[in-house]
């Protein structure tokens, strides 16, 4: 099995100008200790999930990914995940891209249509990232067609051909894109939500890892094989081997459990059929908690 973290806390009890330093503890640490993947949300303002109001402290994803990338060496990197309104499908590729570059082609390219539901205007007093920052946010429906568009024109970049691309609602007249991403052929293409119609559908025609979610108590617990028997048979409609995806799981497991309860957990995952756990605890980060998930790290590995 591996091992990812998902940083999506910083509400730790320090100035502004201490974040830094906090985050690269956790990056250093988390690097050095093979950890396989460092992840942050895709979120303006910190979201109702996690307990903490809209004001909680929020970085930017790629701003922050960028700093994990020049500060760390081989862990994996990526979003879970970008919601595909919030940048252009062309700037998005760019963006990405350029981290894989620099990064020595550690990107992971996390990307899903984004609420699973129609935010209602809220105004003033909006806890909702879009509304506040004036950022178009259409329906779900069309946020699902926009994010096969997306998806169509980050393999048409990623594969170097700058034909132009017309849409429903994206139009690139060339998708030049250099330099390229140094991951051949493209950045590993993670497509998060576990709806099964159209979200399992894309992973099956276009991505190469599934996110679900493993959050009890949240609104957010999948039945795992119930979903991956969903992404089979996507997969055997599109002709596609189901083994070529990374099955990927978003969870929250009691970290302060003692270590047989925890490898219990983490085992039952791997029995369901998950490649890949992204850790993701209650608030942030904090030096016990990732020492306690160092020192299983060689167990975790052998699942």
């Amino acid at each position: 099995m591996k091992l990812g973290i998902a940083v999506t806390d910083f509400s730790w009890p320090v100035a502004t100008g201490d974040i830094a330093s906090t985050v690269t503890d956790i990056a250093h640490r988390a690097d050095t200790a093979g950890i396989d993947s460092l992840w942050v949300m895709d979120h303006f303002f910190q979201i109702g999930i996690s307990g903490r109001p809209p004001e909680s402290p929020m970085l930017e994803a790629y701003a922050a990914l960028g700093f994990l990338a020049g500060i760390t060496t081989n862990i994996r990197l990526g979003t879970l995940v970008t919601a595909v309104p919030y940048r252009h499908p062309g700037v998005l590729i760019k963006s990405a891209t350029t981290l894989d570059v620099l990064s020595g082609g550690r990107l992971i390219f996390g990307v899903g249509a984004g609420a699973p539901f129609d935010p209602q205007p809220m105004g003033q007093a909006t806890s909702f990232e879009a509304e506040g920052l004036g950022i178009p946010f259409p329906p779900l429906a069309r946020r699902f067609e926009q994010l096969e568009e997306l998806l169509q024109i980050a393999h048409r970049m990623w594969s170097g051909d700058e034909t132009t691309y017309r849409g429903r609602h994206y139009e690139l007249a060339r998708p030049l894109n250099s330099p390229n991403s140094v991951q051949r052929p493209h950045p590993p293409i993670l497509i998060g939500g576990s709806g099964e119609r159209k979200t399992l559908r894309l992973v099956a025609r276009y991505g190469d890892a599934c996110n679900l979610f493993h959050l009890p108590g949240s609104g957010y617990a999948d039945d795992l094989a119930h979903k991956l028997g969903v992404l089979r048979r996507h997969c055997d409609e599109a002709g596609r081997d189901y083994a070529e995806i990374e099955k990927t799981v978003t969870a929250a497991l009691d970290l302060d459990a003692d270590a047989e309860s925890l490898l219990d957990q983490l085992k039952a995952l791997t029995d369901t059929g998950i490649d890949h756990v992204i850790l993701g605890p209650d608030g942030p980060w904090t030096p016990a908690r990732l020492d306690r998930i160092i020192a299983l790290l060689p167990e975790i590995h052998s699942l």
